[in-house]
């Protein structure tokens, strides 16, 4: 039977993709995540001043920049052992979280669930609560999901000015402390996006929802109209009409190195990183949890366009020197992140994975990852966010008045090496740097996006949104809809278009 060839062109969000995949009938067969943009990023920033990393690198995503920020200057405080406030955590974790929530609202209901409304599923019984819920920029839940997404960033325009592309956050602290006015805005906004959370995402308290703690808990929940008719019950219900479910599997280990940092225990000298949601590896087969260990992360170029080296490297270790080879088994500007020798899977998932949500853990022991459940994930993840802003509110309010800033000494970034790791909303971030006589050697940089979108590495393991798609069937190759519910529901920010190549001949189809 002829091998047919999709590409998918997927556009920008932590660097340009495009998907191929290799059908044999309408099985696939082989995949490979093309990188089409050199980013450059860790070049730029060899020769400047260790702190230029605080306005730079934020820029490398437009959706993450607070992400970025916060790791830069978590890399340079352990590089220099600084001390951080309670207060300032308090106040960078506050602006993480809302940045995570708009994130995952909008990936939700402007990314993931437009499929759902595809031709394909007009006969499907609930097609028109779906059609009603979620049409593109009509739909109830759509509007709705955008209202609460514009409104939880104004919380970081509070303390950085603006979003995104903030420098409020610096070495030992943030650049000015929350006042009560601060906290009177920042409950109204937390108020006002609970709010929404609750009438149309869930249908239900938060406090409801975060109790359930089991699979059979949550499909008795489902049943319940209020819930059965929330945007987390269409889109379960309709996700696993079409057998969501059962499909996108990939890499079977998850990566996360723990969400938000304990205010009260993030201090030198940073041995551990103590966090609120704890980090680590899960693995799905037998649910064990190893510790997060980053001295095992590693990123290989075989199959990458950069000078080659032999197997893989730790960041500290990295370079980032472009070889473009077009005409051989190289196929991307992206790395292949490892973590020892495993392919990792990082993102909402993950994070409540590692971090002990038993309902999550239940669902996944009950029919193993899938699309729907990362996902599903990702909304649940929300209203956890939303839960531990309200307790960060509650305690800044303890803190008002202490200091938010303690000045680092004049030659604390002369030399040295440090790295920083946060949970985005896409997954782990890492940024590593070494600084020799007040200049910065060496930056590299490990984003989610990156984990999940790898090529093959030197042993010649398929990266995990790979691996997600190998073994596929689909219902129909000219119609490819299930490649587009796998890729987006690991968040890549994207609309595509697929590209047919058949006996020489290449087509055109929306998917």
């Amino acid at each position: 039977m002829a091998r047919t060839t999709l590409d998918i062109d997927l556009n920008r969000v932590e660097g340009d993709l495009e998907f191929q995949v290799d059908l044999d009938g309408n099985r696939v067969v082989d995949a490979r995540c093309v990188g089409t943009l050199f980013r450059g990023f860790e070049q730029l920033l060899i020769g400047r001043a260790p702190k230029d990393g605080l306005v730079i690198t934020p820029r490398v995503c437009g959706i993450c920049g607070t992400a970025h920020l916060y790791t830069a200057a978590l890399a340079l405080e352990r590089l220099a052992g600084l001390p951080v406030t309670p207060h300032a955590t308090l106040v960078r974790n506050l602006c993480l979280m809302a940045e995570n929530v708009q994130s995952d609202l909008r990936q939700s209901f402007l990314f993931f669930t437009p499929d759902f409304v595809h031709p394909r599923y007009a006969g499907q019984p609930l097609f028109a609560d779906i059609e009603a819920a979620f049409a593109p920029l009509k739909g109830s839940v759509v509007r709705s999901a955008l209202s609460a997404s514009r409104k939880v960033v104004e919380l970081v325009a509070i303390f950085g000015g603006q979003w995104p592309h903030s420098s409020y956050m610096l070495p030992g602290g943030i650049t000015r402390g929350a006042t009560a006015r601060d906290l009177i805005d920042c409950q109204d906004i937390v108020d006002q996006v609970i709010e929404i959370y609750e009438r149309d995402i869930i249908g239900d308290s938060l406090d409801n929802w975060l109790a359930l703690d089991g699979s059979d808990a949550f499909f008795d929940w489902l049943d319940a109209a209020p819930h059965a008719a929330s945007a987390v019950g269409l889109l379960t219900r309709f996700a696993r009409a079409i057998g969501l479910q059962h499909i996108g599997a990939g890499a079977r280990h998850f990566l996360s190195a723990g969400s938000w940092h304990d205010p009260l225990r993030w201090q030198p000298p940073y041995t551990d990183a103590p966090t609120l949601l704890a980090g680590g590896i899960y693995h799905a087969d037998g649910g064990r949890l190893d510790p997060f260990a980053p001295e095992h992360i590693n990123e290989h170029v075989r199959h990458s366009w950069y000078r080659p080296y032999p197997g893989g490297r730790h960041p500290f270790q990295g370079e980032t020197v472009p070889d473009y080879q077009p005409d051989t088994d190289r196929y991307t500007w992206a790395k292949a992140p490892r973590y020892g020798d495993q392919v990792v899977e990082t993102g909402p998932l993950a994070d409540l994975l590692t971090g002990g949500d038993e309902l999550i853990r239940s669902l996944q022991a009950r029919e193993g990852p899938n699309a729907w459940l990362r996902q599903f994930a990702r909304l649940r993840r929300t209203g956890l966010t939303l839960h531990f802003m309200k307790a960060h509110l509650a305690e800044l309010g303890r803190q008002l008045g202490t200091p938010h800033f303690l000045p680092p000494p004049a030659d604390a970034f002369e030399h040295g090496e440090g790295y920083g790791f946060v949970q985005a909303a896409r997954g782990t971030l890492g940024h590593w740097l070494q600084v020799t006589d007040g200049r910065i050697s060496r930056y590299q940089i490990v984003t989610p996006t990156s984990w999940n979108a790898s090529p093959r590495d030197s042993a010649g393991r398929h990266g995990h949104w790979e691996q997600s798609v190998i073994g596929l069937e689909l219902a129909d190759p000219a119609d490819p809809v299930e490649i587009g519910h796998i890729v987006r529901s690991h968040d890549p920010c994207l609309v595509c278009t697929v590209h047919f190549v058949q006996r020489g001949e290449r087509r055109r189809y929306g998917v």
